[in-house]
């Protein structure tokens, strides 16, 4: 009987090295997956940023009794999402990439707006559309401008802009209209500066917006 052929050790030897590397990279794989607790072909989580409300207003500015309502800001479907806007050129909107507001951008104004009323210790009531509260002025709000902008400078720029209508119920008359606008530039050209451009750029807006509205509905309380 004729025995079987062997294959000389050295000519095996090159299958035997590849065949190890390729364990040792699904070895490595699975330890990375592992750690990572990813699951395969899925992005990291985005980093998620909040701005804050305004705390600091004017010593003059009167208290008043009478209750506010604020509307949800309206936006543009480009800044109606949790994205972070940045602007290359005038007529482009893009996205900081894996990074988020901590809710749509609208709904966060607002949220910020009523601490910010609530924050002056001036006003008797403020609440959101939809809480059930009675109404003496509804501010109706447009949330026009929430981005970096690069085109400006050698350093983004945040770019804040709002314009407000309050309006005396029940008549439902504008008693006053105005748009508020900062644009503060970043330190540098990193996510964390710019979002702090932006807090202080809003910071600036909010408090304009709340004395504004107060000493504006308190003109038109009296008439």
């Amino acid at each position: 009987m004729t025995s079987p052929a062997r294959v000389p050790l050295a000519a095996m030897e090159p299958q035997r090295r590849k065949l190890l590397r390729g364990l040792a990279g699904l070895t490595s794989l699975g330890l990375l997956g592992a750690c990572s607790g990813l699951v395969p072909g899925q992005s990291p989580p985005p980093t998620l940023f909040r701005l804050t409300p305004k705390s600091t207003f004017r010593e003059d500015l009167p208290a008043v009794d009478w209750q506010l309502v604020l509307d949800t800001p309206v936006a543009d479907a480009a800044l109606n999402t949790t994205r972070i806007a940045l602007m290359s050129s005038p007529m482009q909107v893009e996205y900081y990439a894996r990074s988020s507001w901590t809710d749509r951008a609208p709904l966060m104004i607002q949220t910020l707006m009523i601490e910010s009323f609530e924050n002056s210790d001036r006003i008797v009531s403020v609440g959101r559309e939809g809480a059930g509260l009675r109404a003496d002025f509804i501010l109706k709000s447009e949330l026009r401008e929430l981005q970096a902008e690069y085109y400006e400078g050698d350093k983004p720029v945040a770019h804040v802009m709002i314009n407000a209508k309050l309006v005396a119920m029940p008549s439902r008359n504008i008693v006053a209209s105005r748009t508020f606008e900062r644009k503060i530039e970043a330190e540098a050209d990193r996510l964390n500066d710019v979002v702090t451009a932006f807090d202080e750029a809003l910071g600036k807006v909010l408090k304009s917006l709340v004395e504004w509205t107060i000493s504006s509905g308190v003109v038109s309380y009296r008439r």
